[in-house]
């Protein structure tokens, strides 16, 4: 989730990360339908509070978000090293409760329990998941994971109509445009939510490096680590107590201790700090009706894939699930893990969260320098050569500097994927981002659980090889889409409607 599951600062409502990316775009097109020229106002004793009082909600769901999700990326980012099998099969689980819960609980939820409490509710999942790592057994983790992605479309979704709806008052109150106040405000929630890589991971490296000794792995043990890496050699390792991998119950109960306060705080800061939006006099029911219901938004959606920029899209989107996933559970166990222990997973996810952050914050004004095609390029061009140096590069405890340039490197071309790929869904399919944005919700979901599933059931090499092709096939049909459009955009039909992929072959 995240990732996506998930990027601060980004001053247009497209380069918004993971489920919240459909919420920004509508909003902002709606932001651009209600607003003409608006002038600045003094305001009344009252007015200035009810400003306070929205600033304050932004904050406060930025900071419960910020809470919640330094417990669970770091708890999901040590799954592959900590629960090996039953951890990934959880996550490739989570992610298909995800697909489902997209399409059908999102709208159902927030009209019956409204924004508030939909936030509240959902994050409770998070919390349940959390609490199964007491006790992970693959009856645990799945059912609870089931939980947690059922819930994390209807809050995500909660999210964004929160923030739209209080930034449009807010802007109709201060006399400012609509579509900045509202790109404004999600600025400030990526601000909180980037910064969650770094507080989980750092979390999880101090419990786990307490009194660890400094790893001295033999030449056998790393001879099973990078390219040669298979999860059940590792499996085997552990049964038979020969790895130095295993990790003290009492530091894992102090991690699951510390993060499922962190998730159970995000709950409650939502239900006592958090205000219903009608006290803002925004009429929640008929938005909740306003929008498609998850049947028409299926079908929607899956309309959607007879456009010819939607087929080949798909691939790129899906390397957008599949990279993410790799990161955080393959390259974790097979490198960091396997070669200089796991209590350095989080350090080294934190040079990948650092990176991550800052290159989303910067990439926008490089778009708007140099356009976007040289951007995407250099994302392609730097996962390819990390992946060529994972195939030749042994991990090593003598070479530290290589796992921390490798993720941070991992980090910029994530950010490329997690913004731009955003940007792009927007630009192509104007006027259609319910159903866009669900498509690519769809797709990058897929990756994800391509990537847990076969992390339990392949080699790195294999998985490298899986990397390759969707890398190859994104990058094929992104530059065939750029091509379209440099030759004048898809043809269209007499109404100026671009033409669907079904139609093409009709006479």
């Amino acid at each position: 989730m995240a990732k996506n599951e998930t990027t601060a600062g980004h001053n247009n409502p497209a380069f918004v990360n993971d489920e919240g990316s459909a919420g920004v775009t509508k909003a902002a097109e709606a932001g651009e339908a209600e607003t003409a020229v608006v002038t600045k106002k003094e305001l009344t004793k009252e007015e200035k509070q009810e400003k306070f009082q929205m600033l304050k909600n932004v904050f406060i769901i930025s900071i419960a978000f910020m809470f919640l999700f330094t417990s669970f990326n770091s708890m999901a980012n040590l799954q592959s090293s900590i629960n090996k099998m039953d951890g990934t099969a959880a996550l490739s689980t989570l992610y298909a409760a995800l697909v489902i819960s997209c399409a059908f609980v999102p709208t159902w939820m927030i009209k019956k329990f409204k924004a508030k409490w939909t936030l509240a509710v959902s994050m409770l999942g998070y919390s349940t998941y959390i609490a199964a790592q007491f006790y992970p057994r693959v009856w645990t983790l799945v059912p609870t994971s089931v939980l947690l992605g059922l819930g994390a479309a209807p809050m995500w979704s909660a999210k964004c109509t929160y923030l739209t709806q209080v930034g449009t008052k807010y802007a109709a109150l201060v006399g400012e445009n609509a579509e900045v106040v509202i790109v404004r405000f999600f600025g400030i929630f990526f601000l909180f939510f980037q910064s969650t890589q770094v507080w989980g991971n750092l979390i999880s490296s101090s419990v786990l490096s307490a009194g660890v000794e400094e790893v001295n792995r033999t030449e056998e043990e790393l001879g099973v680590c990078g390219i040669n890496f298979c999860p059940w050699d590792q499996l085997t390792d552990n049964t038979t107590n020969t790895t130095t991998n295993e990790i003290p119950k009492v530091q894992i109960y102090t991690m699951a201790t510390i993060y499922l306060c962190f998730s159970l705080f995000a709950s409650v800061i939502i239900l006592i700090f958090v205000d219903p939006l009608k006290s803002f006099g925004e009429d929640e029911e008929n938005d909740a009706n306003s929008g498609k219901s998850g049947l028409q938004l299926l079908v929607a959606s899956f309309n959607h894939m007879r456009h010819p920029y939607q087929l080949l899209i798909i691939p790129l989107t899906i390397w957008s699930g599949v990279e993410q996933a790799f990161i955080g559970a393959d390259y974790t166990a097979a490198y960091v893990s396997c070669g200089l222990g796991v209590h350095m997973v989080g350090y080294v996810m934190i040079c990948f969260g650092v990176c991550d952050a800052i290159c989303s914050v910067s990439f926008s004004p490089l778009v708007k320098i140099f356009g976007r095609i040289p951007v995407f390029t250099m994302g392609f061009a730097i996962n390819l050569g990390i992946i060529i140096t994972l195939i030749h590069w042994m991990p090593r405890p003598d070479d530290l500097p290589y796992f921390f340039v490798i993720s941070g490197l991992w980090g910029v071309s994530d950010a490329v994927w997690q913004t731009q790929i955003n940007a792009l869904y927007g630009v192509i399919f104007p006027g259609q981002s319910e159903a866009a944005f669900s498509n690519y919700r769809l797709w990058e979901s897929l990756g994800f659980i391509i990537a847990y599933a076969c992390s339990t059931v392949l080699c790195i090499e294999a998985k490298i090889t899986i990397l390759l092709v969707f890398i190859s096939l994104g990058a094929v049909g992104y530059y065939i889409i750029e091509v379209i459009e440099w030759r004048g955009g898809l043809r269209r039909d007499s109404e100026g409607k671009v033409v669907l992929v079904d139609q093409l072959f009709k006479k």
